[in-house]
């Protein structure tokens, strides 16, 4: 079994008298598991460069010149990094992009960050500064009225705070403001070359850590220790980890678990939902399966939610609305005797999701949702079933739509006895 670092420092230092020449660093390496058969598949990857971005910036002033829109506000955030490169953490003090539709974009950042501003830029950008005692937002107001943006509308990305809004309304009365979504989200949904390789690599990563971790769970392990296992593995292989989410029997049965204690017991199941980053792109892939033999109603719902993968995959074709996948799982899985619509037993969230810089992206496969699948976009397919007071069963897989239809950033198992494939 894999101990923590703790548990084995703690036994190495009362084991001290014995072992004098056993260092600190010799503990914390005997308490890592041997990586030594993992190599890196992200050496090569590509960083998303100037070229792409600028590529970008300019398909989003086509769409904001189409729309009438004078410039875009986007702060901190999974779109700053998008459109300008800079990776920045949001806090009181306002760093952010305007794009305007014209010309070259702006920066504006706090005096002192100015010199980690310009270190991060991926983009040529104008970058103003402001001071402690003054307020960003009339520095925005500034820039509009400079570039005469000031009397058209501004779009806020939906993400910004609103005490963005409510300071530039105050900077700028009379400014209309209106929603950035069909410019950012119209750049975002549709992933180029680039970005679909870098999101191959994440899955692919992923995909070789759950082959290296899941021989290696062994009875009364917790969800921490599963997870340190798929965390070890995924940065060995060149990924950056993002989340590890391990629900072990009923917890299984809560799409994102409970607080109770949890331990592998033979007989029950293992629901594994891991990603990893390359580069900022994400991976999104879950895998469950059970510790020893499993039961034939174990079995039955897994290849339930197998074939409402398939489905959904089957029914994400070019021109269809996103919101027509998940009513052909929910028509499916309601032929099985679950449901109807979100109620359990069955599956109570939506089928999918938009993936890309974040691990959630719009559009998701949601019922409603009315935005026709075009070739770019990126989905997980996650029909999971769930039996609460039992078990829970999701298959988590990516893809992405091509001219041609859908395709699998990695292939789904195709049965519960080979649940890695």
């Amino acid at each position: 079994m894999f101990a923590s670092r703790r548990t084995m420092l703690k036994t190495g230092l009362k084991a001290a008298a014995t072992l004098p020449l056993l260092g600190v660093a010799d503990l914390l390496r005997a308490a890592e598991p041997d990586l030594a058969e993992l190599q890196s598949l992200t050496a090569g990857a590509q960083p998303i460069g100037e070229a792409e971005r600028r590529a970008r910036i300019a398909r989003a002033q086509a769409l904001m010149a189409k729309r009438g829109i004078g410039a875009v506000l986007i702060e901190a955030g999974s779109s700053l990094v998008y459109f300008t490169g800079i990776n920045w953490s949001r806090s009181e003090r306002l760093t952010c992009a305007i794009l305007p539709v014209e010309g070259d974009p702006c920066i504006v950042t706090p005096f002192f960050e100015a010199p980690r501003t310009h270190e991060r830029l991926g983009i040529p950008a104008e970058v103003r500064v402001w001071q402690e005692d003054e307020d960003p937002l009339a520095l925005v107001a500034g820039l509009l009225k400079e570039r005469k943006l000031a009397n058209r509308p501004v779009g806020i990305e939906e993400t910004d705070r609103y005490f963005i809004v409510a300071g530039l309304q105050q900077a700028l009365p009379g400014v209309k403001i209106v929603p950035a979504n069909p410019v950012v989200r119209g750049c975002r949904m549709i992933k180029t070359a680039p970005e679909i390789a870098l999101l191959q690599l994440a899955a692919d990563v992923t995909i070789a850590a759950y082959r290296w971790a899941v021989p290696r769970i062994e009875a009364g392990m917790n969800p921490a220790q599963i997870g340190a296992l798929m965390n070890a593995a995924t940065e060995k292989l060149g990924g950056d980890p993002e989340f590890a989410l391990i629900l072990l029997g009923e917890a299984a049965a809560y799409p994102h678990g409970t607080g109770k204690p949890q331990k592998v017991t033979p007989g029950e199941v293992v629901l594994m939902d891991c990603g990893c980053t390359v580069h900022g792109y994400q991976s999104d892939i879950s895998r469950t399966l059970v510790h020893g033999t499993a039961t034939p109603e174990q079995r039955k719902v897994w290849d339930q939610v197998r074939h409402g993968q398939a489905v959904a995959f089957e029914a994400a074709q070019l021109g269809v609305p996103a919101g027509h996948v998940d009513d052909a799982v929910r028509r499916y899985y309601v032929s099985q005797g679950y449901g109807p619509d979100y109620k359990l037993p069955g599956l109570s969230h939506r089928t999918g999701h938009g993936i890309g810089l974040d691990g959630h992206e719009p559009v998701n496969l949601v019922r409603g949702e009315k935005t026709p699948l075009g070739a770019g976009m990126c989905f997980s397919n996650e029909p999971g079933i769930y039996i609460p007071g039992s078990f829970g069963v999701r298959l988590e897989d990516c893809f992405h739509m091509t001219e041609t239809g859908p395709q699998w950033f990695s292939v789904p198992p195709s049965s519960i006895d080979a649940p890695l494939g």
